[in-house]
């Protein structure tokens, strides 16, 4: 697959396509071919988990800065199309709020957008999102949706066979927005632009990157900037005291939902003015004229000066960047945003992300660097060695240094320990007024850290070290819960003569990853016995009342307590604790020499019992309520005949419930499952009874699979 251009950063025209153009013409022709309005092409280079944009169509290139490159991990529509290789449709405004928040944040606009793999049967090369204006119906035609499908799938054969050929697919200059003839062909230029200038009122027209291609001359007086300074520029660069994020905003929802938008805005010193955007496909028409009086409850913004430099980070991309270190979870989550997002974001080449703990740097992730020696080298490093990280972690301080030879002159030890890089930033991560760890950026060529770029560095690290102490405290109970379940869960199944067992359990996939969920096999004489159950919960309380009750069950079996009076005295125990949780249990006493089991339940779901014959039953056994309701509650027990060969499983209901999903259809597919799967080993039939849960993303409910497989008799 073609590399894409690189070190592009966020705002910069990307550079000209090599050779013939192939992204742009087929993102044109699929645009036209549904009506959107704009649209975008990210291919995926080998060997890497970002989806970068190659053009863009309709739009300036800035609305969609903080996606400019996207990890596969990310929850945006593209990258979900990706992952699931399958078109990815919002309908408007409030569904992408909903299912993508943070596009709605930074775009909370109407407006539609579908986003489509760019994949053959073997292998995926990239993405295309185009969007319509919030007029679009609420569902995609199943024209558009043939055309979209159709459009990609050429696409990604034309991207196929370059790959096949060893030519190289690259980025390529991005599309404005193309139109209809405009008032000049039907009017003819000298006397459009004489009924123009006899206009009472400002009027401008911007082109779809937002520049200023006209304006006559009230809007000229008005605004205070001769009509010669106003052209090629945008609105907000041209004239200084329009240089606030607000105003770019409305410009902004103009265009992508095609809305007209207005709002007012103060000329300094007193002058108040009204500004009306009228967007469509060929640019924008803005009206100007002077406002009534307008009650002012807050200053207004600042005037920037021209010789301000621009931004770092726009506002969108502040915006995402905040919105997307809000949902990480994990150290790793943290170290895959910054490389994915912040470093490219601020032109960054590489990052080390550096924790502080017990007087050692501890190093939590990197990328970007060759040899990843030059940062693991100081993992355990003494916060006392002399170093710009253990410096900036001491002492608080970011430090900044453009070139080697600045670096080198603070710490010349780093003349024999280069990493390849030519100027560095050194931010400390300081959450709640203690140091966690420092971020290293470094830039492949010498870099002038201006002041203002300092001070975004300096802001993002702050919401970095957030994020990271969050993600910090999340895996150290992570740890917790992991070790408190493997103690409190049989570590193995001991071995029973004639009977085969094999279990699972998986853990929810939110919160501390820790449940009630809990299965034993106990071997007692003179006959074993087998139990699974729940307890209401997923945290420390559940799991710890898990451990009691399985102890005890453990406990009634080995003092010879039959079935239903292991329920009874389990019952009691429960309900003697005086915890307000309940619980679910299924209990068993195995005789597998006489091919019989005798089984009590206590408001748990129904074991599935798979015959030699492949088929499956449902043993609606008789029980009694789930355990801590009742202190006088009965638990009567059924016998059932379990032949050689035959498959007991025994599950909990995380395995078989799912929003939408009527129970006893969620509990006969898992017998359907039994059935055809059945004759595996009973490792691979755990495997594969779990296997649906084990690879869901948004897994509510812990899942315990207890399988039991009676071996044949000896001579039988």
């Amino acid at each position: 697959m073609g590399a894409v251009s690189e070190g592009r950063r966020s705002g910069r025209a990307p550079g000209d396509p090599v050779g013939r153009a192939v992204l742009a013409p087929a993102l044109t022709a699929m645009m036209d071919a549904v009506g959107a309005h704009s649209g975008a092409v990210y291919l995926l280079p080998d060997d890497e988990q970002v989806l970068e944009m190659a053009v863009m169509a309709g739009l300036p290139r800035s609305f969609v800065a903080p996606w400019e490159r996207v990890g596969l991990g990310a929850r945006i529509p593209v990258a979900r199309a990706v992952r699931e290789r399958r078109l990815v449709w919002v309908g408007g405004e409030e569904e992408m709020a909903r299912s993508y928040p943070r596009v709605g944040m930074v775009l909370p606009y109407p407006f539609a957008m579908a986003a489509l793999p760019l994949a053959t049967g073997s292998k995926v090369y990239g993405a295309v999102f185009v969007t319509w204006p919030g007029s679009h119906p609420p569902e995609l035609s199943d024209r558009e949706r043939h055309e979209l499908r159709t459009g990609c799938e050429r696409l990604a054969l034309r991207l196929e066979r370059a790959a096949a050929e060893n030519r190289p697919v690259r980025a390529e200059a991005d599309l404005p927005a193309t139109g209809h003839a405009g008032v000049a062909d039907t009017l003819g230029t000298v006397e459009a632009a004489r009924l123009v200038a006899r206009l009472p009122y400002g009027l401008c027209s911007l082109d779809p990157t937002g520049r200023m291609v006209f304006a006559n001359p009230a809007a000229a007086d008005l605004l205070g900037v001769p009509v010669d300074e106003l052209l090629g520029a945008p609105l907000w660069a041209s004239v200084p005291w329009l240089a606030d994020p607000t105003y770019e905003e409305r410009y902004r929802a103009a265009l992508i939902s095609r809305h007209v938008t207005s709002f007012v805005a103060l000329r300094p010193p007193s002058d108040w003015l009204s500004f009306r955007l009228y967007p469509s496909a060929t640019g924008t028409t803005v009206r100007v004229v002077r406002a009534r009086a307008v009650s002012v409850t807050t200053p207004p913004a600042a005037v920037r000066g021209d010789d301000t430099p621009p931004p770092l980070v726009s506002m969108s991309q502040a915006l995402s960047l905040a919105g997307a270190l809000t949902e990480t979870v994990s150290v790793q989550d943290v170290v895959r945003l910054v490389a994915e997002e912040i470093a490219p974001a601020v032109g960054s080449g590489a990052l080390a992300l550096l924790g502080a703990r017990a007087g050692r740097l501890h190093v939590l992730g990197h990328h970007g660097y060759r040899d990843p020696h030059v940062v693991e080298r100081f993992d355990g490093m003494p916060l006392a060695s002399p170093t710009p990280g253990t410096h900036a972690v001491t002492h608080g301080v970011p430090a900044f240094y453009g070139s080697p030879d600045q670096l080198e002159h603070l710490y010349p030890a780093r003349r024999f320990t280069s990493d390849g890089f030519a100027a560095w930033a050194y931010l400390p991560l300081i959450a709640s007024g203690r140091p966690v760890g420092v971020c290293v950026l470094a830039y492949a060529e010498p870099h002038d850290f201006s002041t203002h770029e300092r001070a975004v560095l300096t802001s993002l690290a702050g919401l970095v070290a957030q994020a990271l102490d969050r993600a910090l405290l999340y895996d150290a109970k992570h740890r917790l819960a992991h070790g408190l379940q493997a103690a409190l869960l049989p570590h193995s199944l001991p071995s029973l003569p004639g009977i085969e067992a094999s279990a699972r359990y998986l853990p929810a996939s939110h919160g501390m990853d820790i449940g009630g969920d809990f299965y034993d096999l106990v071997p007692s004489r003179p006959l074993p016995a087998a139990v699974i159950g729940d307890v209401q919960g997923h945290n420390v309380t559940a799991a710890g009342l898990m451990g009691q009750l399985r102890t005890a069950v453990r406990a009634y079996t080995t003092v010879g307590q039959e079935p239903a009076e292991v329920m009874r005295s389990t019952n009691r125990l429960m309900i003697d604790l005086g915890t307000d949780l309940f619980a679910s249990c299924l209990y068993l006493r195995l005789d597998p020499a006489r091919g019989r089991a005798v089984m009590a339940r206590a408001g748990h779901p129904p074991p599935l019992l798979r015959r030699p014959d492949g088929r499956v039953r449902v043993l609606d056994l008789a029980g009694g309520p789930l355990l801590g309701i009742d202190p006088e509650a009965t638990y009567p027990t059924t016998e059932i005949e379990l032949s050689p060969g035959s498959v007991l499983a025994l599950y909990t209901d995380g395995l078989i419930e799912s929003p939408g999903v009527d129970i006893e259809e969620a509990v006969a597919g898992l017998g359907r499952r039994l059935g055809e799967a059945g004759d595996l080993p009973l490792e691979e039939l755990a495997d594969e009874l779990v296997g649906h849960d084990t690879a869901a993303e948004e897994r509510t409910d812990d899942v315990a699979l207890l399988l039991l497989r009676v071996a044949a008799r000896d001579g039988g």
